[in-house]
């Protein structure tokens, strides 16, 4: 009988394994770099910018994917009114472009979905790419009779319900509902007077 050898693999350094966690306070300059890298500076005046504009993400749904130390990976979930109805919407979601390949966005988007599944929420809204999120189980069926505040294409307007019905009749303006974010207070150098 012969044995069989396991062939040896050289591991690239694509490779490496990521792991997705839960999002640190030490990520916020990394995301920053990591979204504006992936969407451009101006990602600030987009239309679903609008709803998560001073405020803070749904408790347990703010998700990071780290590479070797480094941040490579987010996506966030925040809570809405979607015409009445209570919803998450997700974004952004975003990849560095060195690990796209990497499955890291896939990923991303299932432990998402899991954790607002988990945590009782009935269904989730993104503005995104049809083709790219029905595999995720996203259409536009759901959303036909809503709006976003700003500009926004029909098409890319998706929902996914983990309860059957969670969006049925839901029409008009999809609204920021989530916690809002403590002001920040300006702190000022006290001035020198001269004598």
């Amino acid at each position: 009988m012969t044995a069989f050898r396991k062939p040896q693999i050289a591991l690239t350094s694509k490779a490496a394994p990521f792991a997705i966690r839960a999002e640190r306070a030490a990520d916020v300059a990394m995301r920053e770099a990591l979204l504006d890298a992936s969407f451009g500076e101006d990602r600030h005046g987009r239309t679903c910018q609008r709803l998560r504009d001073g405020r803070a993400p749904a408790a347990g749904l703010a998700l990071s994917a780290v590479r070797e130390g480094k941040l490579v990976g987010t996506v966030r979930l925040w809570h809405v009114s979607a015409g009445g109805r209570p919803a998450l919407v997700l974004g952004p979601l975003a990849v560095d472009p060195a690990c796209r390949e990497l499955g890291i966005g896939a990923a991303l988007m299932h432990q998402a979905l899991a954790a607002a599944r988990a945590r009782g929420h009935e269904a989730v809204i993104l503005l995104g790419d049809a083709p790219y999120y029905a595999r995720f189980g996203f259409s536009a069926e759901k959303t036909t009779e809503l709006a976003l505040p700003g500009p926004f294409e029909r098409d890319r307007l998706l929902a996914i319900e983990f309860a059957d019905g969670a969006l049925n009749g839901a029409e008009g303006m999809i609204v920021p509902t989530g916690a809002t974010l403590p002001k920040r207070r300006s702190v000022r150098a006290p001035v020198a007077h001269a004598a």
